[in-house]
């Protein structure tokens, strides 16, 4: 069953009671990457392994989210800055325990390419929350194959 989750802003994947960060240098440009992000949402499924579809939604304000194992999110978009910063919040979801979530992906140049610095934020009940600090390694090992498949997909636009 899905509930809706409270509302949160850019500042909470400073301040939230569970916080993971995960960063990983890759050869595409701030831009590229961030084109990637915000211009190509339904091309998340192509190189995020964990998502099964992703949509643009209320004029590109927000998306649509479905996971692989049934997982869903309706998210609005909080910042959106070219070559710099893309991040969202959760306002729907079917996930249990969950109260708030907001996810932030911070571009930085790094010599000719970029480093992609994903923090996650959430708020939750106990249980939620000790599950998602369980599950840091495997959520670092998700981030870590998107951002190559994402990058090996760029480079191969790039050339095409």
């Amino acid at each position: 069953m899905a509930h809706r989750l409270r509302p949160v802003g850019l500042d909470f994947v400073d301040t939230a009671p569970v916080r993971l960060v995960f960063a990983q240098e890759i050869s595409a440009s701030p831009e590229a990457v961030f084109r990637a992000l915000n211009d190509d949402v339904a091309g998340w499924a192509e190189w995020f392994a964990a998502v099964k579809r992703a949509l643009p939604i209320d004029d590109g304000a927000g998306r649509d989210i479905r996971l692989v194992g049934g997982g869903r999110f309706r998210e609005t978009i909080i910042a959106a800055k070219e070559a710099e910063v893309y991040a969202y919040r959760v306002d729907v979801t079917n996930a249990p325990g969950v109260r708030a979530l907001a996810e932030e992906w911070r571009l930085i140049p790094a010599g000719t390419g970029t480093r992609v610095q994903w923090t996650f934020g959430a708020d939750g009940t106990a249980l939620f929350r000790l599950a998602v600090k369980v599950g840091r390694a495997g959520l670092g090992r998700a981030f870590r194959e998107a951002v190559t498949e994402l990058d090996r997909r760029l480079a191969r636009q790039k050339q095409g």
